[in-house]
């Protein structure tokens, strides 16, 4: 009898000698890395005296905003890792936060928060139906996703929120009444401490208890799943059988219906994973941000959420990494924006400065005379000016997506089969 990849896994290859070594190197690569980053941001905020660059304030609001943005990206890998391109993420963020708030404010918001989720899982359904069983373009299926659901709940909001009870509690044909809080947790303890050794402003120390306190603090329950979902899929795709059969759906379905795995099976079910965690973020904006549903609140989390992933190169802990970026520089406008936008100018100097000695030690002297220029222009901004306009504040976080876009396009991979169509028994 044939070995499939249900029945028997073929056996493991072994590691390579110096496999071990090579992730010790990693990760102290890694630590290295982060360390230099700590160091060179608490060297910035001691020479422009801008407390707020890494504040348990910043930092706190930073990974509020980080988590529907890396719901959606974290959407959009397990689509897209099954072969699926999915563009209607904001949709699906939309269609959660009206189910979140339409609910919420009637009932509870746990009863709100799941049905954000299955109104993002719904919204995944109707896209994976179209491309996968009637193989639509992926990318015209995901534009009429978004516009169905923004079409669907303006109607539905006017119907819901304009009169009757929902009126005299608040609503409006663009707004839910108000629902109630999902709960916080803080450390207790923990969180004083580190707020009075941030109050100092020690050169490093006060650094490090300003993020830890703000990664600690008023947390809501949905930013604590948030961080398990990641470690969860990681674990799952990367480590289980199941992730292995679904990841194999992306980069070559015929080979792996040939082995016995059926492919639509597993894209329905990314497509429907993905719909319900863009939902999830949907429902952040509607519980936790707001407390109520708005029109318009995603307001691009989903695109941006897909930038992140881009940039996280489909991986988990990339995918993180870049939603903190983005929400780091999406909470800027929130306090004191200008004069902390003007300090990081001058963190931007000594990156572009690092990065056209590294242009020009690989030989590259194109790139690192330009870095070397743009380095000189940015820091005669930072000397010249004593605030960034509140303008270009504002525009930060997209000036930041296509920047690291740019920057991180040369070392991307995506999934092989990522956006092809595929029919059952193409292969033979």
């Amino acid at each position: 009898m044939t070995a499939t990849m249900t029945d028997t896994p073929p056996p493991a290859a072994p590691k390579a000698p110096g496999a071990s070594q090579g992730t010790g190197r990693s990760l102290g690569r890694i630590l290295v890395i982060v360390a230099g980053a700590l160091l060179l941001l608490a060297a910035v905020r001691m020479i422009t005296d801008s407390n707020q660059l890494d504040s348990s304030g910043q930092v706190g609001a930073a990974l509020g905003l980080a988590v529907p943005i890396g719901l959606a990206g974290l959407a959009g890998l397990w689509s897209e890792r099954a072969g699926v391109v999915n563009i209607g993420l904001e949709g699906m963020m939309i269609l959660g936060t009206f189910g979140a708030g339409w609910v919420g404010w009637q009932s509870s918001p746990w009863l709100g928060l799941l049905c954000g989720v299955g109104f993002g899982v719904l919204g995944g359904l109707v896209h994976a139906v179209a491309t996968i069983t009637f193989g639509v373009d992926h990318i015209v299926s995901g534009v009429a996703v978004n516009l169905l659901a923004l079409g669907a709940t303006q109607y539905l909001a006017k119907l819901f929120f304009a009169d009757g009870g929902a009126a005299e509690a608040g609503g409006n044909p663009k707004q839910s009444p108000p629902a109630d809080s999902l709960p916080d947790v803080t450390v207790p303890g923990l969180s004083d401490g580190l707020a009075s050794i941030e109050k100092h402003h020690w050169f490093l120390v006060s650094d490090l208890a300003g993020i830890v306190g703000g990664l600690i603090t008023n947390l809501s329950v949905i930013t604590i799943a948030a961080v398990l979902l990641f470690v969860g899929s990681w674990w799952l795709l990367w480590r289980t059988p199941f992730g292995l059969r679904l990841r194999s759906c992306g980069e070559n379905p015929v080979a792996a219906e040939s082995l016995g795995v059926n492919v639509y099976r597993y894209k329905y079910a990314a497509v429907a994973v993905s719909g319900g965690l863009a939902g999830l973020g949907g429902a952040f904006l509607a519980l936790v941000t707001s407390h109520t549903y708005l029109e318009g609140q995603t307001a691009g989390r989903g695109y941006i959420g897909l930038a992140a992933m881009i940039f996280g190169n489909w991986r988990p802990g990339g995918l993180a990494m870049g939603a903190g970026l983005f929400g780091y520089s999406d909470a800027l406008q929130l306090r004191n924006g200008g004069v902390t936008v003007h300090a990081l100018l001058l963190l931007l100097v000594v990156l572009l400065a690092l990065l056209a000695g590294w242009k020009l030690y690989k030989k590259a002297v194109v790139q690192g005379v330009v870095s070397a220029a743009m380095a000189a222009l940015v820091l005669v901004w930072y000397l010249l000016t004593d605030e960034v306009p509140s303008d270009f504040v504002g525009a930060t976080p997209y000036v930041v997506t296509l920047l690291v876009l740019s920057l991180s396009a040369q070392r991307l991979r995506m999934p092989k089969a990522d956006g092809m169509r595929y029919r059952k028994g193409q292969g033979k």
